[in-house]
């Protein structure tokens, strides 16, 4: 595999704001088929600037979905609901920009200590492309997803808390 293509041209990222639902539903290509309902689009809108679309000639051609979980005292954890990329814009640096965007705008949360998402256990380019980007693996959960096979999947899991230099990171 040669190395990536650079990411040029006219390539556009916008932020999912309410303003984007009246283009219609943008997510509505086959890659976003579990993007079409309510609840994903109110998740994407209470997220703010860390759900974000990419568009190359007014094509939407990579989006990154997100949504805030709590983990009780005022903390939360980003969960990735999807990151996509149509197949022609691939190693273009679409989907490093789409998730580097959202990485940063969590930690500039301090309210946000973690990411994570999950991963179909056969899905080795997208395990590889987000451990190029700090996750790992915590765990698999057997028989995760009801209409694909395999059905187990990955939680990949990223610390998004920076230790301050002489601690190890914990409270």
């Amino acid at each position: 595999m040669g190395s990536p293509r650079s990411l040029t041209g006219p390539f556009i990222f916008l932020s999912f704001l309410p303003a984007c639902l009246g283009m219609g539903r943008p997510l509505t290509h086959p890659m976003f088929a579990n993007c079409l309902q309510d609840k994903f689009y109110s998740d994407c809108i209470a997220c703010g600037d860390v759900t974000q679309l990419a568009y190359y000639n007014d094509i939407l051609v990579g989006a990154i979905a997100c949504r805030l979980e709590s983990k009780g005292e005022g903390k939360a954890k980003l969960y990735i609901m999807t990151l996509g990329v149509l197949a022609p814009y691939r190693d273009l640096g679409v989907g490093t920009h789409l998730l580097e965007h959202s990485l940063r705008v969590a930690r500039e949360d301090p309210n946000i200590e973690e990411a994570y998402l999950h991963v179909q256990t056969n899905n080795d380019g997208a395990i590889r492309f987000y451990g190029k980007h700090g996750f790992s693996i915590k765990e698999m959960i057997p028989n995760y997803y009801k209409r694909i096979d395999p059905p187990d999947c990955y939680i990949l899991h990223k610390n998004l808390v920076v230790a301050v230099e002489g601690t190890d990171g914990a409270e």
